[in-house]
């Protein structure tokens, strides 16, 4: 099974760009957040006509994400349980299973800079997502969470530390929350494909040129429970998708990320 997750930073000025990506890397499960679209403005016709079966939660403001499948996708349900954490869960967060795997697409808020209230925001979030996990979740069970967490875990996930020294992303607090969702049974799949390489990145500024100069992060993941883990073959960034799309509009800042997981029995 081929598991993927896209920011796609507006699914409506990427809709092109998607279907192309669909149609070479043929995933089975992609996962997309930021679509900025009310769910019904989803374009769930255009990729059931690609033979993908989608759900979507979103408002139409901001955030939103999305799961498409081609291996069957039963019982979606959006955000954390509990509708009193619905106004911080704010269309960030979607459950699906989808060929026998649970799989989550998850935008995990900015935060935006240290010590403000929307980083305040992300901590708290991010608690959540792991109280979530802890109450209604099986670490033995076959599940993805997968999307943009806006964390870079390590300092080898981004470009030059020093740059970013007091800055979202890579502080102490945001690190030990993603250490903390690993803890409950999940592994970096991307990890263990390249567990040694470093300068490997998902996302880029717009700014400066960044993209060309490989100055970026690597902040979108697929986590994975360890059943797994043991059956993940390969993983890839698609750096040629966030290359440029042509016309008047540029490409997502994130490029798509996929794993491979052997799904049937397990190897002697």
């Amino acid at each position: 099974m081929r598991i993927a997750t896209w920011n796609v930073n507006s699914l409506k000025a990427r809709m092109a760009k998607v279907e192309e990506w669909l149609s070479y890397a043929a995933p089975d499960v992609l996962c997309m957040q930021e679509t900025k679209l009310a769910d019904g403005a989803f374009p769930a016709m255009a990729f059931a006509a690609l033979g993908y079966e989608s759900a979507h939660h979103g408002n139409g403001r901001w955030n939103g994400v999305a799961i498409l499948s081609r291996v069957g996708l039963e019982n979606p349900r959006s955000g954390f349980v509990g509708e009193e954490l619905g106004a911080i869960e704010e269309c960030r967060l979607l459950t699906a299973s989808c060929g026998g795997v649970e799989v989550t697409s998850v935008y995990v808020p900015n935060g935006r800079e240290v010590g403000s209230e929307h980083y305040d925001r992300k901590l708290e979030w991010l608690d959540h997502l792991q109280q979530d996990l802890v109450t209604h979740c099986a670490p033995e069970g076959s599940m993805a969470i997968c999307g943009d967490f806006n964390v870079a875990p390590e300092d080898r996930d981004v470009y030059d530390i020093s740059k970013f020294a007091g800055a979202t992303h890579v502080s102490p607090e945001e690190r030990e929350r993603f250490k903390a969702l690993q803890s409950f049974g999940l592994e970096d799949a991307f990890r263990l494909v390249y567990p040694d390489a470093d300068q490997l990145f998902s996302w880029w500024d717009y700014r400066a040129g960044d993209f060309h100069k490989h100055r970026g992060m690597r902040i979108d993941h697929i986590l994975v429970t360890r059943p797994l883990a043991s059956r993940v073959t390969y993983a890839l960034i698609d750096r040629e998708a966030r290359k440029g799309m042509g016309g008047e509009r540029p490409p997502s800042d994130h490029a798509p990320m996929l794993v491979d997981v052997a799904i049937g029995p397990a190897s002697a």
